[in-house]
């Protein structure tokens, strides 16, 4: 009978191979980055700017979904008229969007 020894000998993992087996989480992260984090701080950035320059005259939409047309701005609070005799005080970070300005 013929006895087969079979040594299996151990080799150091070189720098490129533990860069490729920890390629897919790092790849992972860029993609979770770039397609839902970056553009969702855009988006918190372009509505904070926006609250930021209301000013009178404007038609807005609330988060609440109440529309309504800014007749005064103050420091962090913004008076809208919902229609013509009410008007309601309400946070700038309440305000969702601005329909449009007329100025």
């Amino acid at each position: 009978m013929l006895n087969k020894i079979l040594i299996f000998q151990q080799q150091e993992a070189s720098f490129f191979d533990i860069f490729l087996s920890q390629l897919p989480i790092f790849l992972i992260f860029l993609v979770l980055y770039y397609f839902f984090l970056r553009p969702n701080s855009k988006k918190q950035e372009s509505i904070k700017n926006m609250q930021a320059n209301l000013s009178k005259g404007d038609k807005i939409v609330t988060i609440g979904g109440i529309h309504g047309k800014v007749v005064r701005v103050r420091n962090e609070k913004v008076i809208i008229r919902v229609s013509n005799d009410n008007e309601l005080t309400v946070d700038k970070t309440a305000i969702a969007k601005l329909l449009n300005s007329d100025n």
